[in-house]
């Protein structure tokens, strides 16, 4: 709104109100604001329905107000090196292109109270905290010194749906790579699968993720959080293999010292059950030489035939162990399985609290 002391030079009443339109004399009010559009703006348009939404209204007292509807996209400069747990400082600032300060004055005549918006406003990624107006003065060497005022918002991203499409799942993959820990050392392609499916199933998280921010060159919050649970996932497959390693150590050892194979490969009803799912006897020895020169029939007695009398030989063994089964696995362990059991989790509940405590 500006003042004016012309009215009665223009022929106008000094008591009355005039109200010009897009067809009488708005055209030379509006060339003083020819080249007023917001900075950062790659779209906007005014409202023509039905007609372009402009209004000039002459105050008795000399005060002219322009009022113009328009509809602006701008732009932000968004930092995301704490994405999704971000909040982004943006402006809308607003300049005469045509008109430095001598010329033209800008300025908030209410501050804050100039901005009527509705109180709350919530986008599809952010929520509005807060917004401000603000101005300044912007300096340009060949022309001098321009009003430019500001709009300011305060904006944080929604976290629910990053919860439930990245963090959730990563944290499920990272607890199912700990199932090896428990699971019997000798079932190699047990623990092998589950260690090489949850490495592809992080691999495609962190994929999805990356296709669908903006290619940036510097780490993300979620990139720390999804690399960082990657590597539990990859340390639990090489956990295993250092396992098995030692574990073929170890036996190779005993049986250099004894000449027998070791209590790993002794085909009791626990190992055996390991093996094939069936239980065995478990007093006979297997030496290295009837171990691989025999066949598996004759190596393994006990070996299930589905017969009857084989049938219930076996459920009355299953009857027998009972309990004892899970005991002898866990006795069975190698002692990296053990403290595994406990770092791990313990670990990455450290990393968790880090984590959220810096980002949150």
């Amino acid at each position: 709104m500006t003042r004016t002391s012309r009215s009665g030079e223009a022929g106008l009443d000094p008591s009355s109100t005039v109200v010009l339109t897009r067809g009488g004399e708005a055209s030379s009010p509006q060339r003083s604001l020819e080249g007023e559009l917001p900075l950062g703006v790659y779209r906007s348009f005014i409202h023509d329905t039905t007609m372009e939404n402009i209004m000039l209204r002459v105050h008795p007292d000399g005060n002219v107000l322009f009022s113009l509807r328009i509809t602006v996209s701008a732009m932000c400069f968004m930092d995301f090196g704490r994405f999704p747990l971000d909040t982004q400082n943006c402006s809308l600032e607003l300049e005469s292109y045509a008109y430095n300060e001598e010329d033209l004055m800008l300025y908030w005549k209410h501050g804050n109270k100039s901005l009527n918006t509705d109180e709350h406003i919530s986008l599809s990624q952010f929520f509005v905290e807060e917004f401000s107006a603000s101005s300044g003065f912007a300096f340009y060497s060949s022309t001098g010194w321009y009003n430019r005022l500001f709009i300011n918002f305060v904006l944080r991203r929604h976290i629910f749906f990053f919860m439930l499409q990245t963090y959730f799942p990563a944290v499920l993959m990272v607890m199912l790579s700990w199932v090896s820990f428990w699971i019997d050392r000798r079932a190699v392609p047990a623990r092998v699968s589950l260690g090489i499916t949850t490495v592809l199933t992080m691999s495609t998280i962190v994929s999805g993720v990356s296709a669908s921010m903006p290619q940036v060159s510097y780490v993300k919050a979620v990139d720390v959080y999804l690399w960082v649970s990657s590597l539990f996932v990859f340390l639990s497959v090489i956990e295993y293999a250092a396992v098995n390693y030692l574990t073929t150590v170890e036996e190779q050892h005993r049986f250099e010292k004894t000449g027998k194979v070791s209590g790993m490969y002794n085909i009791d009803a626990v190992q055996a059950m390991a093996f094939d799912g069936c239980y065995q006897d478990s007093e006979t020895d297997v030496d290295q030489t009837s171990f691989s020169l025999h066949s598996e029939e004759d190596s393994v007695p006990g070996r299930c035939t589905g017969s009857p009398s084989a049938d219930s030989s076996h459920t009355k063994r299953r009857k027998s162990l009972g309990g004892d089964v899970g005991k002898a696995i866990l006795e069975n362990n190698h002692v990296i399985d053990t403290y595994a059991r406990i770092l791990f989790p313990i670990v990455y509940i450290i990393f968790n609290l880090f984590y959220w405590g810096i980002y949150v």
